[in-house]
């Protein structure tokens, strides 16, 4: 993930740095920013393409490292 995004609270946490996939382009296709909590526990997701007004959803973050690991490995089958 790359391309820092504005700061937001979510849940009471501290303002989230978004990170905006290096996958999603300018052309409104599929799209996906991550924020890392503070205490570094959970990551946040939400649709880059709404952007500050997206929802969201948090992961403990070692559900999304093995969420993106999967994803990876089904990728390159």
């Amino acid at each position: 993930m790359h391309q820092e995004g504005e700061g937001r609270t979510v849940n009471g946490d501290a303002r989230l740095t978004w990170f905006k996939s290096s996958y999603s382009d300018d052309q409104g296709g599929n799209c996906v920013e991550a924020a890392l909590a503070p205490n570094r526990t959970h990551i946040h997701i939400r649709d880059s393409k709404l952007g500050s007004q997206s929802p969201t959803f948090a992961s403990t973050s070692g559900a999304w490292t093995a969420f993106l690991t999967h994803a990876c490995a089904t990728r390159t089958a």
